[in-house]
């Protein structure tokens, strides 16, 4: 059955059943030998005793299940006693897969749409109350994370992750320099000159930043021009324009993540808070790929 918004929820929802079925999926077990002669042909020391895709199984039962290495290593021997082929690792060699875990984002062919936003990921889970009431003790802030989304099928092309204090627009160049654009649908927090300038240099003029009400359409710099379009076409001709609606696609993401995997970290330390919340983004972009 498809809806008034096109989607066939018979489809949608057998995607949904498949993603828990990938979570205990051990198709990795056929390579396994393959794959470690592959990593170890060229190594130096000590060889690897579990395949990258071992690692990838692991971090993504991790992340999903919430556990702690050494319950981690429990379940997997339990698993290594239903199936002969799996070879359970212990905790440290888990915690050290895990956290160098590679995993690539992909690469778009030719020019996209993108949607670009930052949400922040909570280094604490001991509530906002608590953290209001005691700042002044302990202030750990948030892990920052900006991403750029393919809107058509929202899959994660690009991301840098920062501390809380990092504007949303400083982010933009590292971002996309790598991808081509067609459009780029972004929210206020990226209104300013220097944002509407690097689009100019990518080939987007104007990109679908949304003008804030109070903005100045005098001047010649990219942002008057865009801003003059704007005023011009009203609000409701110019989100039509740039389909400015696909701009949910990014907070489709950051909602999934969330829901996922969670909305705080578990590691300690800068490094290793940032390295995880890298692989939960990763992780979830796996799934899109079912």
């Amino acid at each position: 059955m498809v809806n008034k918004n096109n989607r066939n929820w018979q489809i949608y929802n057998e995607k949904l059943v498949k993603r828990g079925d990938f979570y205990f999926s051990f198709e990795f077990l056929d390579s396994w030998d393959q794959e470690l002669k592959r990593m170890n042909r060229e190594k130096r020391g000590r060889p690897f005793e579990y395949p990258e895709v071992f690692a990838q199984f692991s971090g993504l039962l991790y992340e999903f299940l919430h556990l702690p290495y050494r319950q981690l290593e429990g379940a997997l021997r339990k698993l290594e006693k239903f199936i002969p082929k799996l070879k359970a690792a212990d905790y440290t060699t888990l915690w050290h897969r895990i956290a160098n875990l590679k995993i690539e984002l992909p690469t778009n062919k030719g020019k996209i749409v993108v949607a670009v936003d930052s949400t922040g990921i909570k280094v604490t889970n001991r509530g906002d109350w608590m953290r209001k009431k005691w700042w002044r003790k302990e202030r750990r802030g948030w892990i920052k994370v900006h991403i750029a989304v393919d809107v058509e099928t929202n899959k994660l092309l690009a991301m840098e992750i920062t501390d809380e204090k990092v504007g949303d627009s400083k982010m933009l160049e590292p971002l996309l320099k790598d991808i081509s654009l067609k459009d780029a649908l972004l929210d206020g927090a990226y209104d300013n000159g220097n944002a509407f300038e690097f689009f100019k240099r990518k080939g987007v003029d104007p990109p679908g930043i949304k003008i804030r009400k109070n903005a100045s359409r005098r001047g010649l710099s990219e942002r008057s021009f865009a801003v003059r379009e704007f005023q011009k076409l009203g609000y409701e001709e110019w989100k039509k324009k740039h389909q400015y609606g696909k701009r949910w696609a990014v907070e489709g993401v950051f909602s999934a993540v969330k829901r996922c995997f969670g909305e705080t970290v578990r590691a300690t330390s800068i490094e290793g808070m940032m390295l995880e919340v890298r692989r939960k983004f990763i992780l979830y972009n796996m799934l899109l790929n079912l």
